[in-house]
């Protein structure tokens, strides 16, 4: 299901790292188990400056480019390296359907020492993109197990999905046909696309079609809150991400030393 899309991206903001303040805040955070116990649902920032902000995870197996895909969407350009341990988050303003939208990207790693942290991601985050590489065959079976995560989680939930076949331009490689992909795709109730970090094909078109799909189960369907509540002042959703920019900043200091 591959859709051509117009929409005018505005500008672009990637998060900073973790001041010191911040990191000491989170540490604390991290500290106190019970945080992220705690009852409530993820009641987050819902729009800034008027335009409606989207909390969007991007997930899938390691090596199938789910950061080159989300650095080519919000700073056109493919990273000659990117370190695979690496958690990072950023914002993009768009314009999409003609109505102005702040996207709130967290990029997350694989490994699987981060994975008691999962569970609250796919909490907070509104919806996914599941990522796989068409030149490997695990990573699009891991896919389903992702889907099947997001659904033990949200159970009660019709949450937004797109699924992501990375890598199309690897034709000679591809292990996974594109039929594949699309009966997937209709397994999940889900818009597909078979994309190309290197070249940006339909890179834009993923992460517009999952607002899409947010917006698509919204009350009034137009993605437009302009008198939300204002939230507190660090977020579960901020308060997630900030931990990991710390455990990964730890296991960066760890390495420097030991090194």
């Amino acid at each position: 299901m591959l859709v051509h899309e117009m929409a005018g991206e505005v500008s672009l903001k990637k998060r900073s790292k973790l001041s010191r303040q911040e990191s000491n805040r989170s540490g604390k955070d991290s500290e106190i188990g019970s945080d992220h116990q705690a009852t409530g649902s993820c009641n987050e920032e819902k729009s800034r400056g008027g335009i409606r902000v989207y909390k969007i995870v991007v997930l899938g197996d390691g090596g199938v480019g789910k950061s080159a895909v989300t650095l080519q969407y919000v700073s056109r350009s493919f990273p000659d390296y990117h370190d695979p341990t690496i958690e990072d988050s950023y914002q993009q303003q768009a314009v999409i359907d003609g109505v102005p939208a702040l996207l709130d990207i967290l990029d997350t790693a694989g490994q699987v020492e981060f994975t008691a942290m999962r569970d609250q991601y796919m909490r907070c985050g509104e919806g996914f993109l599941i990522c796989y590489s068409v030149t490997d065959r695990h990573s699009f079976q891991e896919a389903l197990e992702y889907r099947k995560l997001i659904q033990k989680v949200r159970a009660s939930e019709d949450t937004p999905l797109v699924l992501v076949g990375n890598k199309f331009d690897l034709y000679s490689f591809r292990k996974v046909s594109t039929e594949e992909g699309i009966s997937m795709a209709r397994q999940f109730g889900c818009p597909f696309y078979e994309t190309s970090a290197v070249f940006r094909t339909y890179v834009d078109e993923v992460f517009h079609a999952l607002v899409r799909e947010i917006r698509a189960r919204e009350p009034g369907k137009n993605g437009i809150h302009l008198n939300e509540r204002k939230p507190h002042r660090h977020s579960k959703w901020w308060r997630l991400r900030s931990i990991f920019a710390l455990v990964f900043k730890r296991r960066r200091n760890a390495g420097y030393h030991s090194s």
